[in-house]
C-alpha cells in the first residue's frame, strides 16, 4: 500500500512544455509513473514525447482522467496553477515552483482546506512511493522500496536521509518533501496520520528545520496519536536568530523555532533525537531492531 499516491495514479504535469517541466515529466515516466498528460496554455496539440499536450487543465482531465497535478509553473502564475488543477477535478497536487508570493498561497491555502484538496509544497521536491511512482523531482534510483515513511521540509536532506535508510538495508514506504516555504499545503501533522494508518509503514523520519512551530505542532499530535516509532532531525542548530536560512520559512524569532526547542518537545513526545544528519541510517536500523525487532 502506498501513501497518497499509487502505482495507478494519473498525473498530468502543469508547464509540461518549459525546460524543468518537459525534463522532469519525462523522467517521472522513465521511472513508471503513469505521465497521462500535460497542460500548457498556447501549445495544445503539441506532445512530448507519447505524451499529449493540451491548453487547460479542463481539457486534460476530461482527456485523460489524470487526477494527480504536478506543477512547473513559474512562480507569478503558480497559484493560479494551483487554482486551475482543483478547478478540474484534481485531488492531489504536487507544486515544485519555489518563491509563490505568501499573499497567492494565502488564497490558494482557503480554497483547498474548502475543497479538500491535498497539496504537497510548494517549493517541494514532490512525493515517491519506491517502485510504484515518483511525483516530483527526485532522484529515483537512491530510493528503496521498505518500511519507513520520511517526511521533509528540505529536499536535500530528504534525498540524504532516503540514501542512508537505503544503504541501511531498511529502505522506504513513502517519502514526501512538504516544502519550506511559510505557508504550505500539507504539514507534518497531515503525513503522520497517513504513515500512522499505512500498514506497510513500519516507522517514521521526521527532517525538520528552523523556524516556524510544524514541528512543535507534529510533537503534540505524536504525544497523543502516534504507536508506530518516529525519528527527527532539525538542521539549522547554528544559524544565527533572526537571520533566513535557505528556505523562506526557515527564520527563528524568539524561542520557539529554534532546534534546541523544537528537539525539547519531540524528546518530551518520545521522538527518537537525531542530531548529527551523518548517523540516520545507522541510528534507525540499531534503534528499531533492538527496541521493536523491525529490520
Amino acid at each position: 500500500m502506498s501513501v497518497c499516491v499509487y502505482r495507478t495514479s494519473r498525473v498530468v504535469v502543469q508547464g509540461i512544455t518549459g525546460k524543468e517541466g518537459s525534463y522532469h515529466a519525462l523522467a517521472c515516466k522513465q521511472y513508471g509513473t503513469k505521465v497521462v498528460a500535460g497542460a500548457t496554455p498556447g501549445k495544445g496539440g503539441q506532445k512530448l514525447g507519447d505524451i499529449p499536450v493540451y491548453n487547460t487543465m479542463e481539457e486534460a482531465v476530461h482527456s485523460t482522467h489524470a487526477n494527480v497535478s504536478l506543477i512547473f509553473v513559474p512562480p507569478p502564475f503558480a497559484a493560479d496553477a494551483i487554482l486551475e488543477a482543483v478547478g478540474s477535478g484534481v485531488k492531489t497536487i504536487v507544486c515544485i515552483t519555489e518563491g509563490i508570493p505568501v499573499l497567492d498561497m494565502v488564497k490558494v491555502k482557503r480554497v483547498i482546506e474548502k475543497e479538500g484538496i491535498t497539496l504537497i509544497g510548494p517549493n517541494c521536491p514532490g512525493i515517491i512511493t519506491p517502485g510504484a511512482t515518483k511525483i516530483g523531482i527526485m532522484p529515483g534510483h537512491i530510493f528503496k522500496r521498505g518500511s519507513i515513511g520520511i517526511i521533509s521540509r528540505s529536499g536535500t536532506l530528504l534525498y540524504e536521509t532516503a540514501d542512508q535508510i537505503t544503504k541501511a538495508g531498511l529502505g522506504q514506504s513513502t517519502c514526501v518533501g512538504i516544502g519550506g516555504d511559510p505557508i504550505i499545503g500539507t504539514d507534518y501533522v497531515y503525513w503522520l496520520e497517513q504513515f500512522e494508518a499505512d500498514p506497510e509503514t513500519e516507522a517514521v523520519m521526521m527532517v525538520g528545520e528552523i523556524g516556524g512551530n510544524a514541528e512543535e505542532v507534529a510533537a503534540e499530535y505524536i504525544k497523543r496519536e502516534m504507536k508506530k516509532p518516529v525519528f527527527a532531525f532539525i538542521a539549522g542548530r547554528t544559524a544565527p536568530p533572526g537571520r533566513r536560512m535557505g528556505h523562506a520559512g526557515a527564520i527563528i524569532m524568539g524561542k520557539s523555532g529554534t532546534a534546541e526547542y523544537k528537539y525539547k518537545v519531540l524528546k518530551e513526545a518520545g521522538v527518537h533525537i537525531i542530531e548529527n544528519p551523518g548517523y540516520m541510517g545507522e541510528t534507525i536500523h540499531k534503534v528499531l531492531k533492538e527496541n521493536y525487532g523491525i529490520g
